[in-house]
Parts: structure tokens; sequence; C-alpha cells
């Protein structure tokens, strides 16, 4: 569990998808994010975009400059890792993207990524707990009596609903499904909030931008895709 102190400022912003310059003129120019100020990332900074390299890189120069950065991992991130692990895996990355990654390092195998970029990834949580929200990439098994028990579902599920109870009063706010701006603004209203607008879709109607949520307001921001 990580419990993580509130700021003057709290924003979300869901998957990324190699989509660097996007991800830059959003939290520099549209949110001009302040060193008071928390972000937190949901995963899925790899594959199909053009600049997955260069996303890591940003995020971590933004850490390591100071702000307060706290990204989780997506499934795309655990099906990078799995294919250093093995074939079928590896095989089943290149089929959702995969291919582009390596792309932007310019290697042939997920192994050769340099191996700074996938420490970072293996250490990320799957979600994050905050006194009125969760935070996660694809949602939670409402199924089991311990949503927290299911880490696969954190990864991969498609939520339709959520269960108060086990969130302890919480909302919950996740990426990984593609909605439009209109379902988006809706979730907001709900105990289900989905961010994801499907930023490397770019030209698909009701897609094609990056989300940004800031959770003390709930207002939404929005940079359309640059990078495609």
């Amino acid at each position: 569990m990580y419990n993580i102190a509130m700021s003057s400022r709290r924003f979300v912003i869901p998957d990324i998808h190699g989509c660097a310059l996007t991800l830059r003129c959003l939290v520099e120019k549209v949110i001009r994010l302040d060193p008071t100020d928390t972000l937190y990332l949901l995963g899925d900074y790899i594959d199909r975009g053009p600049s997955s390299r260069e996303v890591l890189e940003l995020i971590r120069t933004w850490i390591n400059s100071g702000f307060a950065i706290h990204p989780l991992r997506g499934n795309h991130e655990e099906m990078l890792l799995n294919a250093c692990r093995d074939r079928d895996s590896f095989r089943l990355w290149m089929l959702n993207g995969g291919g582009a990654t390596l792309a932007s390092y310019g290697v042939e195998d997920a192994c050769e990524i340099p191996l700074p970029h996938r420490t970072m990834l293996d250490a990320l949580p799957a979600y994050l707990e905050l006194d009125d929200v969760v935070l996660v990439h694809a949602g939670l098994n409402f199924d089991l009596d311990d949503p927290f028990s299911d880490r696969d579902a954190m990864l991969w599920v498609r939520p339709t609903r959520t269960d108060s109870v086990k969130l302890g009063g919480r909302r919950l706010i996740c990426g990984h499904t593609p909605k439009t701006r209109h379902e988006i603004q809706a979730s907001l209203a709900t105990g289900l909030i989905t961010l994801d607008n499907g930023c490397v879709y770019a030209g698909k109607p009701g897609l094609g931008s990056l989300a940004a949520l800031e959770l003390n307001t709930l207002t939404l921001l929005f940079q359309e895709n640059i990078d495609i």
C-alpha cells in the first residue's frame, strides 16, 4: 500500500504510449507543473507511439529535477518485462506495439533496452491508494473480497463498475480503455473515473488527446496528439 500526502495540486495522466512531445506539452505548457504539485501517471508509457524511450527519459528527468511524480505500471510495461524472459511473451508484446519501442531504442530485443530503464519499469507499483481515490492502470476485480489481491486485473481488466464499500468510500481512477472526451467527462460524476482518451489513436473520432485530471477540483485538461 502507498499512502501519499496531498499537495497544492494533484494531477493524473493516463496512457501516454510513446507520445513524448504531447506529454511534454501537456505537463509543461498546459498544466505548467510546479514543484509543489504532484503528478500521478497511470502506466502505458511505451509502445505504439514513436518515442517510448523519450517518454521514459522525460519522466526520469522530471523526477531527478525534484518534481513529485509517481508512475504506476501498465500492461505494456508488464509485456516488455516479460518479453525479456521468454519468446512467447516477446511475440505477444510485438502484437501490441512493442516494435515501436524497440525502434525508439534502436535495438531488436527487449533485453537490449538499457538496464536503468528496465529497472525503473520493474520497480513500478500496480496501484496507489490516496485518501480520496484509488489509482490503477486498468481496474480492480470487485468479484473478490479483496480486489487488491488480483494483480492481473490491475493491468488488464476493463471495468464497468466499482464497489465503494471495498474501496473505503473512495473513487477508482484508471486508464487502459480508450474513451471519448464526453465519456471521460461523464465519468467524473461516478465512482469509476476513466481518463484514457486514446492519445495514440490520433484521427479516430473522439480520440487522439492526452488527458489530465486535477484531483482537487476534478478539472479536465487535454492536449491533442502532436507526435503523430
